[in-house]
Formats: C-alpha cells, sequence, structure tokens
C-alpha cells in the first residue's frame, strides 16, 4: 500500500469513523482503539440504529468511553434508520420515520454539546415508491431547517451528504449539485448560513463526478470532507483514486475542516488499515 508523505498531510487534519472501523470491536471500545492507532478525533453514524431516542445511560456511556479515550467527537448523524442497512436517512419520509428524525433531533444535539461535537450530518432519505417527489423535498426542507436550528443552537453545521447511485438506487442527492441546491435552500428557509455540503470523495467518484471540479466549485460551501478509494471503498493506496492530490487541492481551495476516514478495513483488524497515514499525522490539528 502506498504511504502518503508525512509532508504532504501536515496541515490536514484527519478523524476516523468509527461506524465503519473498528466495528470488530462494540462501540464503547472503539475510542480507545482509535486512540490507541494514534487518533484523538472520531465520527460517527447515529450509533442506535434502532431508536432516535435512547436512554441517557447509554449517551452517557459513550460520552464516558469518548472522554476516557482522549478522543473528540468531530461528526455526528442524524437519526438515519437502519444503517447501515436499507436506509439512506428519515428526514424525507413522511409518517413515523420523519416523527423519529424530529423525535432525535435535540436529542443528538444535546449529546453533540456535551461532547463539543459541532457538526450534525443529516442524510435525506430515499424516495418512496408511488409518492410525489415534491411532497417528500418539502417535508425534507422543513426537517433540516429544524435541524439547522437545533445545530445553531449549539454553536454547530448542518451536513449535507451526497450518496452515490449505485449503491443508493433510491436516494435522491447523487450529485454535487443536488446536495448544494438543497443546501441552499436551507439556509435561504433559516437565514442561518450554517447548512454545509459533506464532500464524500468515495460516493463523488462512484457517481463519475469530476471530484477535482467539484472541490473548486464547492470547497467554500464543504464543511465536512470524508475519503475511502475506489474501487472498494478501501484505505487510501488499495484503489485508483488519487487521493493526496486530492486532499492538496482541497487544503489549496481553503478547506481546513475535518477529513473522516470512512473507508473499509477488508479482513484485517482496523488498526492494520492506516499505514498510509504516517503515524505523525494521525493526530487532530488546529484548524487553520
Amino acid at each position: 500500500m502506498a504511504r502518503f508523505p508525512e509532508d504532504a498531510v501536515t496541515d490536514q487534519r484527519f478523524d476516523v469513523n468509527l461506524s465503519i472501523l473498528f466495528t470488530e470491536l462494540p462501540l464503547l471500545r472503539r475510542p480507545a482503539a482509535a486512540a490507541a492507532a494514534g487518533f484523538t478525533a472520531v465520527e460517527l453514524w447515529w450509533p442506535w440504529a434502532e431508536t432516535p431516542t435512547p436512554p441517557q445511560a447509554e449517551l452517557d456511556a459513550l460520552r464516558q468511553a469518548l472522554d476516557d479515550a482522549g478522543t473528540q467527537l468531530v461528526g455526528l448523524n442524524l437519526y438515519a434508520g437502519r444503517l447501515p442497512g436499507p436506509d439512506r436517512g428519515a428526514l424525507s419520509v413522511p409518517g413515523e420515520e420523519s416523527d423519529r428524525f424530529r423525535a432525535n433531533i435535540e436529542v443528538a444535539a444535546d449529546f453533540a454539546a456535551s461532547v463539543g461535537c459541532r457538526a450534525l450530518n443529516a442524510l435525506y432519505g430515499n424516495r418512496v415508491d408511488g409518492l410525489d417527489p415534491q411532497i417528500q423535498d418539502a417535508l425534507a426542507l422543513e426537517n433540516l431547517a429544524l435541524a439547522a436550528r437545533a445545530a445553531d443552537r449549539i454553536g454547530a453545521i448542518l451536513l449535507v451528504e451526497t450518496l452515490n447511485k449505485p449503491e443508493s438506487p433510491l436516494y435522491p442527492l447523487v450529485s454535487a449539485p443536488a446536495a448544494i441546491e438543497v443546501v441552499d435552500r436551507v439556509n435561504a428557509a433559516t437565514g442561518l448560513g450554517n447548512a454545509k455540503f459533506l464532500l464524500d470523495i468515495y460516493h463523488l467518484s462512484m457517481n463519475g463526478e469530476d471530484v477535482s471540479q467539484v472541490i473548486a466549485a464547492y470547497a467554500d460551501k464543504t464543511g465536512h470532507v470524508q475519503i475511502a478509494d475506489n474501487p472498494g471503498r478501501g484505505a487510501p493506496g488499495t484503489g485508483s483514486l488519487p487521493l493526496e492530490q486530492l486532499l492538496d487541492e482541497l487544503m489549496k481551495a481553503g478547506y481546513g475542516g475535518w477529513v473522516g476516514l470512512e473507508y473499509k478495513a477488508g479482513d484485517r483488524p482496523s488498526a492494520e488499515s492506516f499505514e498510509w497515514l504516517p503515524a505523525q499525522a494521525r493526530a487532530a490539528r488546529r484548524s487553520r
């Protein structure tokens, strides 16, 4: 596996997504495992896929695990249904799923505030067969505005993410412009300006987009970045994406936020999947 030169990642800020890496361990042991691998920042999908409102004791236990490991939570998904699984969010799905998303908003925001997390990611949700997409989009805007206001209350941003059509065929936001349009709508609706684009290089590449062009066009609206190589969604160097070059382009375009490692470790322990990243580059750096 190719190793990134240390000087190429000196100014990058990496975090580990504990919902796709270290999943061979129970949730509460993952922060310590990330710390043992040299990382001090992590992110998570909503850890309780079965409920938007877990018992306070479970929230407290996760907060304690993060504190004990000395890891900072820098990104958290809002409730998104069964993820991993068939769902791709809940906020545009009328009925029970929308209600569950709304019930989750303040719970997730309060938890994020308690651990100093300043980015909440809201997955849009799949299209529902037989339902007018305009109805879903109107509901989505209502729910995203609620989430944006909750994020603003805790000094956080709200992220809107593009996924890829081959793996998420019912998800409507499968291009960078589609997600940016939603970001702009939310900001216009709330006047807060805290809705941002989550730029996932793997998903963009799977959609056949020119990632360099997306970076040039939307770096100023980007609030978080995630990476994995393509094909395979593995660690950098396992596929053909020029990730080192793309991260450099992001930095030169003015992006100084987090780069989430959201890739699959494959058939080996997660701790062995970081050879590409020099140990000195793993600990969190201050924002530029």
